[in-house]
């Protein structure tokens, strides 16, 4: 992965100095590229000059003029101008070992609110920040903002000389590595401190628009064949239209398709081209699919009509393409029940070896981390043994998704503090799990009975559950009932702003996804490209 480094500075021409020095071999870490988050006129013969070294088109050096940008928050629409950036700085060319990223000129003219926006662009980028000043509020004021929107600041760099009282007033309570210079221009100490630091850093914070734009980095790589039989809802089609402009993979629409034809136009949809529209009623492995379902059911009692009229179901349908390897996995529910999705997956692609369950997980989006709980949509009132089981399946699902699994299960007592039938009852889980961890999941940090704030908080952590390896650090929380999970992610989902991605299966032999009645475009783009992720895993 290219390296990239967030040059901060209130001052523009120490920011530009700063680079400029980084670009002319002072930092050993770099063979580098360039790029600035916002621009303005005042910035056209910078960038055609890197564009001329670089080999690289103007517009592909910037992500954002200053005032599209400030149209764009005016409206409310920060998201866009992170996809902006994003976007533009990924599709850099990756012959550049290391690229120094330039945050908005804060002294230009409309710059107001800038400062907070490029601390957000880092964040999201995933970018260490180095700060250079020759002021030391100033240093410190804007390592504290860019901390704010959760970027992860690794080094200040103060030119000049400063007071050390001034230093240890303003500076110090940051806790930041600090290199003093007496001129940007003379600064290799620092140079080489910040490329060390580049080198050695791993983003431990993850947005949820930088945790969104690696999922869909991911379904590219490897794209999968994607059912979606709600052909007849407007959000399916506009979040296909979506999927297959940014080509993270193949989408098989079920439905009508001289209506859905008729639909994308009305829409203004330009990709449904790019699908295959399926009629059920006339597909041309219909029969092979009937057949197929007859002698999978037949011990059910399933005959060729009972078979042919069941398969007049999109959902049952798409689930038989998924078995039959027609589609790699399916995603539904935005206009029916979860029971709807779920029932054909249980019956005909089952739970695969090792699970006797299917279970859920939603992919809690926090500001600067990604938490996992389960289970909140699918097993009403869990076994210990399923309860156990739920535990390692989800450390399962969010290993695949690039969460470090620390499972705590949760519980009203934490550790030994309280007794009654449900802290038994997830005690005996904790102990299941661990029994059979060494064969299913080995060196899984996997604890509890524990509360949601001793799971979360340090300090809580520290008082209550003292030595565990999951409290105050866990990463995958797994809930005691439905009831609880259900209560559970919806509260932090609406009380934090948390974007809660699924709910996600885990347990099948193949990816069935459900979407919720209330889903939007976006939601099911996402849960689309969950499911191709976990096709690709399978």
């Amino acid at each position: 992965m290219v390296k990239s480094l967030f040059v901060a500075a209130p001052q523009s021409a120490i920011k530009k100095e700063f680079v400029d020095a980084l670009i002319a071999g002072h930092c050993d870490a770099y063979s580098p590229g360039w790029f600035k988050t916002v621009v303005t006129g005042a910035d056209k013969e910078r960038i055609a000059s890197f564009s001329a070294k670089l080999g690289v088109p103007e517009d592909g050096l910037y992500g954002i003029e200053m005032s599209e940008a400030l149209e764009l928050m005016n409206r409310g629409d920060l998201n866009g101008v992170i996809d902006r950036v994003l976007a533009k700085f990924h599709a850099l060319p990756p012959k550049f070992s290391g690229i120094p990223v330039e945050g908005a000129d804060l002294d230009a003219g409309g710059a107001v609110g800038l400062q907070a926006l490029d601390g957000i662009l880092a964040a999201n980028l995933a970018s260490p920040v180095a700060v250079v000043s020759d002021c030391v509020i100033c240093c410190a004021t804007v390592a504290r903002v860019y901390r704010d929107a959760c970027a992860e600041v690794v080094q200040l760099v103060l030119a000049g000389d400063h007071k050390d009282a001034d230093i240890e007033r303003h500076v110090a309570p940051l806790g930041l590595p600090l290199v003093k210079i007496a001129s940007v221009a003379a600064g290799k100490e620092a140079f080489d401190a910040v490329g060390e630091k580049v080198v050695a850093f791993k983003a431990t914070n993850v947005t949820p628009k930088r945790f969104e734009f690696d999922l869909i980095e991911r379904a590219k790589a490897n794209k999968q064949r994607i059912v979606l039989p709600e052909g007849d809802d407007d959000r399916i089609l506009e979040a296909a239209d979506g999927i297959l402009r940014r080509e993270f993979a193949d989408i098989v629409i079920l439905g009508d398709p001289a209506a859905i034809k008729k639909k994308a136009a009305e829409l203004g949809l330009k990709n449904l081209d790019k699908a295959e529209l399926l009629d059920i009623r006339t597909a041309p492995y219909r029969k092979e699919l009937v057949e197929s379902f007859t002698e999978l059911r037949k011990a059910k009692g399933m005959t060729p009509e009972k078979a042919e009229e069941q398969l007049m179901d999109r959902n049952w349908f798409g689930t038989m393409m998924v078995k039959a390897g027609k589609a790699d996995g399916m995603v539904s529910g935005a206009a029916g029940s979860t029971a709807d999705t779920i029932r054909p997956a249980l019956s005909i692609i089952k739970t695969r070896k090792g699970s006797s369950i299917a279970s859920s997980v939603f992919l809690m989006c926090m500001k600067d981390r990604v938490l996992v709980f389960g289970d909140c949509a699918i097993v009403t009132n869990p076994t210990p043994q399923q309860l156990a089981e739920i535990a390692v399946m989800s450390a399962r699902t969010a290993a695949a998704f690039g969460v470090e699994p620390r499972v705590g299960l949760l519980s009203y007592s934490t550790g030994s503090s309280g007794t009654g039938p449900d802290v038994d009852a997830v005690k005996e889980a904790v102990e299941t799990a661990k029994k059979s961890l060494p064969e299913l999941y080995p060196d899984l940090a996997l604890d509890g009975p524990m509360q949601f704030d001793a799971a979360l908080d340090p300090r809580t952590a520290k008082s209550k559950m003292p030595g565990s390896p999951v409290a105050g650090r866990a990463t995958v929380l797994v809930f005691p009932t439905l009831n609880a999970g259900n209560i559970g992610y919806k509260a932090v989902q609406r009380t934090s702003g948390a974007v809660a991605v699924g709910p996600i299966i885990q347990g099948l032999n193949a990816p069935v996804n459900d979407l919720s009645r209330g889903c939007t475009v976006p939601d099911i783009i996402n849960t689309v490209a969950i499911t191709a992720c976990q096709a690709q895993a399978k």
